[in-house]
């Protein structure tokens, strides 16, 4: 998950160090997974560590951006065919908010 420079700081201001969570591959900050899960999933719960304060793209997803088709459903999300029209209309809003954020960091 690509993370923005605003969503690392208010997990740092959590208490977490940003090179816990984050690595940079080359061109974005990125969420760290740990035995093939996010850094915060807690897998005794199956709940997310930050769930208020995740990142943006957390929030947004199974909404993704795909080049060349544009905003879509992530068909690999268990959830997928749950999400409703109404859901994918606020998440293709977000997701509008997200990349102009993503294009102002990097």
């Amino acid at each position: 998950m690509i993370l923005l420079k605003e969503d690392i700081r208010r997990i740092v201001a959590l208490g977490y160090e940003a090179n816990e969570f984050t690595y940079f591959d080359g061109k974005y900050y990125r969420l760290r997974n740990v035995n093939g899960h996010c850094y915060f999933y807690d897998p005794v719960t199956g709940l997310c560590k930050i769930y208020r304060y995740r990142p943006l793209g957390c929030r947004i997803y199974p909404i993704i951006w795909v080049e060349g088709i544009g905003p879509t459903v992530d068909k690999s999300c268990p959830l997928a065919h749950e999400v409703t029209p109404k859901e994918f209309r606020v998440g293709v809003k977000l997701l509008k908010v997200f990349l102009r954020k993503l294009k102002e960091d990097y």
